[in-house]
């Protein structure tokens, strides 16, 4: 069951008007562009309303013999709508939960994390990049992080922690790019240090879609700007991954009017990118993304936490045109 269900329900609720008051107001944030890290949404001016989601109080759990999972401690990071639309779909899994959210000034990171592991909670799930700093550093528990990009920079992975990756899987979204954009055949990337897995993975797709990559390491925003417009003169497409650490809005605006006066298409993971320009946003899926979570608890109850790979992959992507089409891949 929901236990401290009333005061976790109240604040939530307050900080979700908060953060809808907010992103329905202003033009534009501070330059966090990694929407998987600190912000899973691009931080771009938009004018799609964000989903007005919250944490819906859960009924009374089914007797001990038929729950399906332990009792289990979110923490949210904000109550940004891309964080809580994960927490909706995940409670939906869950017969026993608490929540915690860190943009409450009332809950810190070590009171919280005292309470959990004063509780019988089994597992941390832990939703954006503060979260997941804050409950691997502290939890007893052991912890699952999702909606982190460079999670390598930060020391999430341990001996009591797994993370659900970032980004929808690579093949499919290539796959998709390709079949609504036949045309696509040499396509940029720019990402910072240490995601060779993530170039490995892209490389594999490119080949399975017969396409030509371009790829280039960043230190910077003002770098990855530079890289871009070298570029840009070879390349039909621009594969733009969310990582803060060389993307800032400013570069990204040049970059996406740069493109456009190229007629390079540029692939983005969020939807509220096509309004600056962007041609298809190629996105995770909340659902897909508590299912994992669910999954991965369910297999640390059975097996162990030693049974888990360091990042499971996720399934399904969600793919939105510049004119409106909708795509949802399982």
């Amino acid at each position: 069951m929901l236990r401290n269900g009333i005061s976790a329900w109240s604040v939530l609720r307050c900080s979700t008007l908060l953060a809808i008051t907010v992103l329905s107001g202003c033009s534009l944030f501070a330059p966090e562009v990694g929407t998987l890290d600190d912000a899973v949404i691009v931080v771009v001016p938009t004018e799609l309303e964000p989903q007005k989601s919250v944490i819906k109080p859960r009924p009374p759990a089914p007797p001990p013999e038929q729950s399906g999972l332990p009792p289990v401690a979110i923490v949210l990071t904000s109550s940004q709508p891309a964080f809580l639309d994960v927490a909706n779909a995940l409670v939906e899994h869950l017969d026993d939960f608490e929540l915690f959210n860190l943009s409450d000034s009332s809950q810190p990171p070590v009171t919280v994390l005292r309470v959990i592991n004063d509780s019988d909670s089994g597992t941390v799930v832990a939703i954006g990049l503060r979260a997941a700093k804050s409950s691997v550093a502290m939890s007893d528990a052991p912890v699952i992080f999702s909606q982190v990009f460079n999670h390598q920079d930060h020391g999430l992975l341990t001996a009591n922690s797994r993370g659900v990756a970032p980004l929808a899987p690579l093949e499919a979204q290539l796959a998709a790019w390709t079949k609504i954009d036949p045309g696509i055949s040499r396509i940029g990337i720019i990402v910072g240090e240490g995601h060779d897995a993530l170039i490995n993975e892209a490389q594999l797709a490119a080949q399975k879609h017969n396409v030509e990559l371009h790829i280039r390491i960043a230190n910077s925003d003002q770098e990855t700007l530079y890289l871009f417009r070298r570029m840009v003169q070879d390349i039909d497409g621009f594969w733009l991954f969310p990582d803060n650490r060389v993307l800032s809005a400013r570069s990204l605006k040049e970059i996406l009017e740069a493109a456009r006066r190229s007629q390079v298409a540029v692939a983005v993971p969020n939807e509220s990118m096509l309004n600056m320009g962007a041609t298809i946003s190629i996105a995770t899926r909340a659902e897909d993304i508590a299912a994992t979570i669910a999954g991965i608890i369910r297999k640390i109850q059975s097996d162990g936490l030693q049974s888990i790979p360091a990042i499971s992959p996720l399934s399904a992507i969600r793919v939105v045109t510049r004119d409106g089409v909708t795509v949802v891949n399982r």
